[in-house]
């Protein structure tokens, strides 16, 4: 039966309980539109720096402009490509170059059931992009949030529910469809958030890793990804029951900064299967919570990147 991972006390939370981030540094990929945009806003206001990460400089510029127009922190911009990791590891060391340390790294971008596509690295392109991309980036940046006593965040969704971790067809290449790869990498995001925690805590980090979704919200996902027919339902029923991405972002914003969070967290709106609503505690599909399963991810992920980060496995676990 699917439960939330623990009861955090609270069950609407808001961003004006966000405390003074002055002085703060949140570096958040996909900050350029959706919920990476809103989820800046919402920092900035809070008086926090933010380090946008976005595939596309120019098309993240006017973003950029208008963040910086509403809040008192610093705006950055750093180029990078999710799906390849080449940009990952490149982008990483431009954040390097603008951060001493960082108080919240937000995985957040993402695409959403594009078609059977590969990427330069030979990977299926949502599990590039949705995962083994943040993967990477979250090892090479470790540091850098330690640093800060600091959060990683990972933005997975309620289709993490659909998906089936499968080691053996990681990239969907036997059995795939635009649907199920997108649960996949999802269900992924949540195994690793959930995994990297435990690590960390297991180490003595002095980071934390929380996990949340945004529930059902409006944003690009639905017209830059699917085709056909998945394309026109979206856009048929998404200004009809999807919520704001202002709302959103609040699991986003929560997890990052949210002095009520706890570690190893999951967060996302409360009502309509967890689509919309007041946000708390969010529901973890059973399978997600095997911890073989888990650490398998994690290893075949350090396999596939090429990268070996630098906390130790959990023995007897």
């Amino acid at each position: 039966m699917p439960t939330p991972l623990f009861d955090s006390g609270f069950k609407n939370w808001t961003p004006d309980q966000l405390p003074d981030l002055s002085g703060k540094t949140y570096v958040i990929t996909g900050a350029n539109s959706g919920i990476g945009f809103e989820a800046a806003r919402y920092l900035g206001k809070a008086g926090a720096d933010i380090v946008m990460v976005c595939r596309t400089p120019a098309k993240a510029e006017p973003a950029q402009a208008a963040l910086a127009s509403e809040i008192n922190g610093k705006v950055d911009l750093v180029e990078m490509d999710l799906s390849d990791l080449s940009s990952v590891r490149k982008g990483a060391e431009e954040v390097r170059k603008i951060c001493g340390k960082i108080n919240g790294l937000i995985n957040n971008a993402g695409i959403m059931q594009t078609p059977q596509s590969k990427t330069v690295d030979g990977f299926d392109l949502q599990m590039a992009s949705n995962h083994l991309g943040h993967f990477l980036l979250s090892g090479l940046l470790l540091d850098l949030v330690e640093a800060a006593e600091g959060r990683i965040v990972v933005v997975s969704s309620i289709a993490h529910k659909f998906g089936e971790l499968n080691l053996e067809d990681f990239m969907s290449d036997i059995k795939h469809s635009p649907t199920n790869a997108y649960s996949h990498s999802k269900l992924a995001n949540l195994m690793f958030a959930i995994e990297l925690d435990r690590r960390l805590q297991a180490s003595g980090s002095k980071a934390i890793c929380i996990a949340c979704h945004p529930g059902f919200a409006y944003t690009q996902l639905g017209s830059t990804g699917p085709k056909g027919l998945l394309k026109l339902l979206y856009k048929v029923i998404g200004p009809l029951m999807a919520q704001p991405s202002a709302k959103g972002a609040i699991p986003t914003v929560l997890a990052a900064a949210g002095v009520e969070a706890k570690r190893g967290g999951y967060y996302g709106p409360k009502r309509l299967s967890e689509s919309r609503g007041p946000v708390g505690d969010a529901i973890v599909v059973d399978h997600a919570l095997d911890q073989a399963k888990q650490t398998a991810l994690w290893e075949k992920s350090e396999e596939l990147v090429g990268f070996e980060w630098k906390i130790p496995a959990l023995k007897g676990v």
